[in-house]
C-alpha cells in the first residue's frame, strides 16, 4: 500500500512525459491535478488505518533487492513519517493548483514535480538507510530542472548552486550510513538492527559529524545555508512551496530518525554545542531578514530562522521536544506554502517583489484584498499569535528545550520576536499606505487562484486550535527515539517499574 505513494507518481511522470505534443498546458494541469488528489485521499485511507499507539512500522514492505550488499526495498510508515508524507501529499496538489495554466512544456514540467513528491515520499517511507539515501538524491534531479527550466533570470547559476551543495550533502550523508555499517560489522542497511549497534564513542562522533554536515545542508542550517535564498528567488512559485514545504524537511526528518535514532550516545555529547548552532542560525535568518527587499527572500531567511528551531527541539531530546520537532516541521510547511503562494499572487499581479516599490495592495476596490488579508493572517501565523499553528509549534519547542537549553532557547525566543518585526516591515509597505499609481489598474484575483491559500489557513487555524490532531500521531514514535537499546536495558536492571517509556499527552 505504501508503494502506491511512490510508484504512481513515478509511472505518471512517464506517462505524462509520453503525451502527445498536440496537448495543451491546461489539459495536462488537469490530469495532473486529478492524479496528485488521488494519492492525497490515499494518503488520507492510510491515515485512517493507521494506528499511532504503535512504534513499530505498519504497513511494511519488504523485498530482497540487492542481497550480498545487504540492501533491501523496505517500507514502513510510523508517527515520525505519516505527518510528512500527508504534507508532502497535500503541498503536491498546491503546488500543481497554482501553476500557470498556460506553462510552457506542460508535460516535462509536471512529469519532474511528480519525481520530487515520489523522492520525498520514498524517503519518508524507507525503513532501510541505502533506500533513503537513493530517494533522498532523487529528489535533486526533477527540482534542478524544474528551477533551471521555469526559473527567473538567474536560474542557471541558482540551479548549479543547488545541485553542487545538495550533492555534497548526498556525499556526506552516505559516508556515514556506510560507515556505521562497515564498522559495526552488520550485513545489512536495515534501519531496525542498526539501532543496536554499538560502536565507540569516538568513531560515533566522527559518523555523526559527517550526517550532520550533510542534513545542515539540506535543512539548511547557518553558515551552509547560502544556496536557499538564491533557488527561492529563481524558481517558480509552485516549487518555492514544495522546497520550502517539503523538500527541506528531509533534512530535518533525518535529524531525528537517523542522528538521534542510531546516534545516540554521540547526540547526547554533541547536543549543547547543536543548540547553541541553532540559536545563533536562528538569529541569523532573522537579523537578514529585516535587511531584504524582496519579499521571496524575507519569507526565505524566515525559513531558516524557524527551521533552525527544529534543531534546537532535536537538541535537547525531551519526550516534549521531539514531539514539538514533528510540529514545528509540519507548521513550517503549512505557513512557508502559504507566504510563498501569496507571494506568487502579488508578483503575478504586479510584476515586482520589492517592497520598496510596492504599497497599498490592501486596498479593497482596486488592490488585492483577499491576498493582502491571507498575507496578513500567514505573518501572525508565523509570529507565533496564539490560535494558529505557529503559537503552538513554538511553544512546545521553548517547553520542551527551556529546562535543558536554558540560554540558546531564550535567544531563539529573541528570534521568534524578531519574526514580527521583518514581517511587519514588510507588510507595512506593501499593503497599507497609498496605492501607487503603476498599481492602480491591477487584474482581480480569481477565487479559484485563491483556494489553495484558503486551505492551507484553515488548516492552520485547525491544527492550532486543535494541536492533538498533529501530536497524537507522533507521541509514541517519537518517544521511543530517546530510550536506546543499552539505556532501556539498564533501567530494566536498575529500575524495572520505569522501563516503559513515558508518554506526555499534549493539546
Amino acid at each position: 500500500m505504501l508503494s502506491i505513494l511512490i510508484w504512481i507518481p513515478i509511472i505518471s511522470a512517464i506517462t505524462l512525459a509520453l503525451l502527445p505534443k498536440s496537448w495543451d498546458s491546461l489539459r495536462c494541469r488537469q490530469i495532473a491535478l486529478a492524479i496528485a488528489s488521488l494519492i492525497l485521499l490515499w494518503t488520507l485511507w492510510l491515515g485512517m488505518q493507521f494506528n499511532p499507539s504503535q512504534t513499530h512500522p505498519q504497513f511494511s514492505e519488504y523485498i530482497h533487492w540487492i542481497d550480498w550488499l545487504g540492501f533491501n526495498y523496505h517500507l514502513g510508515l510510523d508517527g515520525l513519517s505519516f505527518p510528512l508524507v500527508f504534507l508532502n501529499s497535500f503541498l503536491t496538489v498546491v503546488a500543481i493548483w497554482i501553476s500557470d495554466r498556460d506553462k510552457e512544456r506542460p508535460r516535462l514540467y509536471y512529469a519532474m514535480i511528480f519525481l520530487l513528491s515520489a523522492g520525498a515520499a520514498g524517503a519518508f517511507l524507507a525503513q532501510d538507510l541505502l533506500l533513503f539515501f537513493l530517494f533522498y538524491e532523487l529528489e535533486i534531479v526533477p527540482l534542478y530542472f524544474l528551477i533551471a527550466i521555469w526559473g527567473g533570470a538567474r536560474r542557471g547559476y541558482a540551479a548549479m548552486k543547488f545541485l553542487i551543495y545538495t550533492a555534497l550533502s548526498g556525499i556526506l550523508v552516505l559516508a556515514s550510513f556506510l560507515g556505521l555499517v562497515w564498522f559495526s560489522g552488520a550485513s545489512t542497511f536495515d534501519y531496525v538492527p542498526l539501532q543496536s549497534q554499538s560502536l565507540p564513542i569516538e568513531l560515533q562522533l566522527i559518523l555523526l559529524g559527517m550526517l550532520l554536515v550533510g542534513l545542515f545542508i539540506k535543512i539548511p542550517i547557518f553558515p551552509f545555508h547560502t544556496w536557499l535564498p538564491d533557488a527561492h528567488v529563481e524558481a517558480s512559485t509552485p516549487i518555492s512551496v514544495l522546497l520550502a514545504g517539503v523538500l527541506l524537511k528531509l533534512g530535518t526528518y533525518g535529524l531525528l530518525r537517523f542522528g538521534v535514532g542510531l546516534f545516540f550516545d554521540a547526540w547526547v555529547i554533541l547536543a549543547p554545542w547543536l543548540a547553541i548552532l541553532a540559536a545563533v542560525s536562528a538569529l541569523y535568518g532573522a537579523f537578514t531578514a529585516i535587511a531584504q527587499q524582496d519579499m521571496k527572500k524575507v519569507v526565505a531567511y524566515s525559513s531558516i530562522a524557524h527551521m533552525s528551531y527544529i534543531l534546537l527541539a532535536a537538541a535537547a531530546t525531551t519526550p516534549l521536544s521531539l514531539i514539538a520537532a514533528v510540529f514545528q516541521m509540519v507548521s513550517h510547511g503549512l505557513i512557508s506554502a502559504l507566504l510563498f503562494a501569496l507571494v506568487g499572487v502579488v508578483y503575478k499581479k504586479t510584476g515586482t517583489r520589492d517592497v520598496n516599490v510596492l504599497r497599498g495592495l490592501l486596498n479593497p476596490e482596486r488592490g488585492l484584498p483577499l491576498t493582502g488579508s491571507l498575507m496578513i493572517l500567514g505573518v501572525m501565523a508565523s509570529a507565533g499569535i496564539p490560535g494558529m499553528v505557529g503559537f503552538i509549534a513554538e511553544f512546545l519547542v521553548f517547553r520542551g528545550a527551556f529546562p535543558i537549553f536554558t540560554i540558546p532557547t531564550i535567544f531563539c525566543i529573541i528570534g521568534t520576536g524578531l519574526t514580527a518585526v521583518y514581517f511587519l516591515l514588510m507588510i507595512n509597505r506593501v499593503f497599507f499606505g497609498r496605492l501607487s499609481t503603476q498599481f492602480s489598474q491591477l487584474t482581480p484575483v480569481a477565487l479559484r487562484e485563491q483556494i489553495p491559500a484558503l486551505a492551507l489557513t484553515v488548516l492552520i487555524f485547525l491544527f492550532g486550535i486543535q494541536p492533538s490532531w498533529v501530536v497524537r500521531w507522533s507521541e509514541a514514535q517519537t518517544t521511543t527515539l530517546i530510550i536506546s537499546p543499552a539505556l532501556q536495558s539498564m533501567q530494566m536492571i536498575d529500575r524495572p517499574e520505569e522501563n516503559e517509556p513515558q508518554i506526555i499527552p499534549v493539546g
